[in-house]
């Protein structure tokens, strides 16, 4: 794929402030308070289950001890499929009936699907019911079509930043309510030990929770919420939506399709390959670590993304662009990869506090490539040929994320089983593999496209406060 020509005007790399028009304003906060909720409980809702799955598998009797992981597995990636399946429906029709419907639908649904699933009485009925909580998973399209809509070229980087923190606050929660509601007859017996359903359904309090959260979200939004969709009367409105064949042919939509994959499938392998390594002992090449800091780390990793963010990505981008800071985070990937590794190596020769002290300060460091997922979202909303066609791109991009997404760890963590169990490389032969695949993210830059002429129509037209 050759590199698109750019031109000095319209480089993307120049900062987005120089592009500031009179009629910027400023983020529309109740209306983006709406949408991170929106985002938050979604992940929430997919988070939930990650501690009692197998748990609840294995108790549903009839599935031997070592295929527990293979169905956990299978739950899992039927809620991606089905997600890859209507990403691009649910991205369609916001881009003809509107977004707020789409967006309520879609949270009213992962509702009731997320409350249902702890009612499962087979591991069937768990892959269904999971798979109809996927085919609700068009909030997260529509979320990122409206936040686009309501920001400006000044505001977009503070929106995505809070989108992707809104994302983060719901892998912290969703795995909190999971745990802490489970089996609450036993683990609570003074206050929920006289409730037969909970006697009954075990695992069906903190769906119940979950669900109700997210009704409570989809209920705000569908009061407070403002559409974003042009107005049916308005001169842009009056023309049809592009095509799927006009969005293809607009200039840059694939290259920033493949940066926007390329991003999310190392964020995916990562996501699935942190607990296994974790957990792995040292003398096969992880950090051989207890549950309660595997969460230590987990949750250092978390914060220290959502602090890169919220509080670096939105100066580093008006101050450099979109390009570079997608730039600096491709030449930060790997280097961050190689230092676990090096730090297994450390505590091999058994020098532990030198971990301890490294460690943390690897992984706060490791926090800030999350930057190029906001970066990556800010140059497919600049290749968009029409604010009319912002679902639809959103929906194509999500459906084939969604699709990575339902192989990336079953891959990633196989490959890594493979070099430990043989001692490959010393069991590095999968961070190896994703060294070198960073590497090659490195050269994704150079093909983000100079603004196209959609773009300015875009910046031009009048979006509802």
């Amino acid at each position: 794929m050759a590199p698109i020509s750019r031109s000095s005007e319209h480089d993307e790399t120049r900062p987005l402030l120089e592009d500031v028009t009179e009629n910027d304003r400023s983020l529309p906060k109740m209306q983006v308070a709406l949408l991170c909720a929106a985002r938050a409980t979604e992940v929430i809702a997919f988070f939930t289950i990650f501690p009692y799955v197998n748990q609840m598998i294995a108790d549903m009797g009839g599935v031997p001890p070592a295929e527990v992981g293979f169905w956990s597995g299978w739950i899992e990636s039927m809620f991606s499929l089905t997600s890859m399946v209507v990403m691009l429906f649910w991205g369609r029709v916001s881009d003809n009936v509107g977004r707020k419907p789409v967006l309520t639908a879609c949270l009213f649904g992962m509702a009731v699907t997320t409350a249902a699933f702890g009612l499962a009485g087979s591991v069937w009925q768990m892959i269904a019911l999971r798979s109809l909580a996927g085919a609700f998973g068009g909030a997260t399209v529509t979320v990122r079509t409206m936040l686009s809509e309501n920001s400006t070229p000044r505001t977009q980087a503070r929106a995505f930043s809070l989108f992707q923190f809104a994302a983060n606050v719901g892998i912290f929660i969703g795995p909190l309510i999971g745990g802490a509601l489970v089996t609450p007859t036993e683990q609570f017996p003074g206050l929920f030990g006289s409730i037969q359903l909970l006697r009954d359904y075990r695992y069906f309090l903190p769906g119940f929770v979950t669900g109700s959260l997210t009704a409570a979200v989809a209920f705000a939004n569908l009061l407070w919420l403002n559409e974003t969709l042009p107005d049916q009367t308005s001169d842009l409105r009056k023309q049809a939506p592009p095509s799927m064949k006009q969005i293809f042919a607009s200039p840059g939509v694939i290259p920033v399709l493949v940066i926007f994959l390329y991003c999310f499938l190392l964020s995916f392998f990562i996501t699935a390959l942190f607990p296994v390594f974790y957990f792995t002992p040292i003398e096969l090449g992880g950090f051989g670590l207890p549950p309660p800091q595997i969460s230590f780390f987990v949750a250092l990793i978390g914060v220290s993304q959502a602090c890169w963010l919220l509080f670096a990505f939105p100066p580093l981008q008006r101050r450099f662009g979109t390009a570079n800071v997608l730039r600096g985070c491709a030449i930060a990937w790997p280097l961050t990869y190689a230092t676990m590794p090096v730090l297994n190596a450390v505590l091999r020769t058994g020098h532990t506090t030198a971990f301890w002290v490294a460690a943390p300060a690897a992984s706060v460091l490791m926090g800030g490539v999350s930057m190029a997922y906001a970066g990556v979202q800010l140059a497919l909303n600049d290749v968009s040929p029409s604010p009319l066609a912002f679902g639809t791109l959103n929906g194509i991009a999500q459906s084939l994320t969604s699709g990575e997404r339902a192989f990336a760890p079953a891959f990633i963590t196989a490959v890594y089983a493979y070099g430990v169990t043989r001692q490959i490389l010393s069991g590095y032969l999968g961070w190896i593999v994703l060294i070198v695949l960073s590497c090659g993210f490195g050269l994704t830059p150079l093909w983000i496209p100079a603004k196209s002429d959609a773009r300015r129509v875009s910046e031009s037209y009048q979006r509802p406060d």
